[in-house]
């Protein structure tokens, strides 16, 4: 078999893992996409380890361990991602970013905060108070 079969398809994985991680805004889809390219890694491996005819098969061995790390990856990103479903209401990834880079605090749905700095008129002595909170929200 050549070499190119299995290099095409990695490429051609990868790509539309790449367009995943960069056009979708679902945090679940992203950790997919994220798993897709992983796995167009491990068909890279394991083809030129076959292709090399090596002794001690270090493409597969590698393939075995970065599926391992993929396993823990999805686990972790997986919990992290209903932890902030839960928290925020979306799992929307260009809104949660939104509001950790914003300097007013945004108001969600079911947020009953009635502190003045939360609502942009904060007076001098209460504006760093406001921003201290945010930054522990956000740390």
């Amino acid at each position: 078999m050549h070499l190119a079969y299995p290099a095409v398809l990695a490429v051609l994985l990868f790509c539309t893992g790449l367009y995943g991680v960069l056009a979708r805004r679902n945090a679940i889809l992203v950790l997919m996409s994220v798993e897709l390219m992983l796995n167009a890694v491990n068909l890279n491996l394991v083809a030129f380890d076959v292709w090399l005819r090596d002794a001690l098969h270090s493409g597969q061995a590698l393939t075995l361990f970065t599926i391992a790390i993929a396993a823990a990856e999805i686990g972790i990103g997986l919990a992290i991602v209903l932890a902030v479903y839960r928290n925020r209401g979306s799992s929307d990834v260009d809104r949660l970013r939104d509001t950790a880079e914003t300097d007013e605090a945004e108001t969600l749905p079911g947020d009953e905060d009635t502190d003045d700095a939360a609502h942009g008129t904060a007076t001098p002595a209460t504006a760093p108070a406001g921003k201290a909170k945010k930054a522990e929200a956000t740390a």
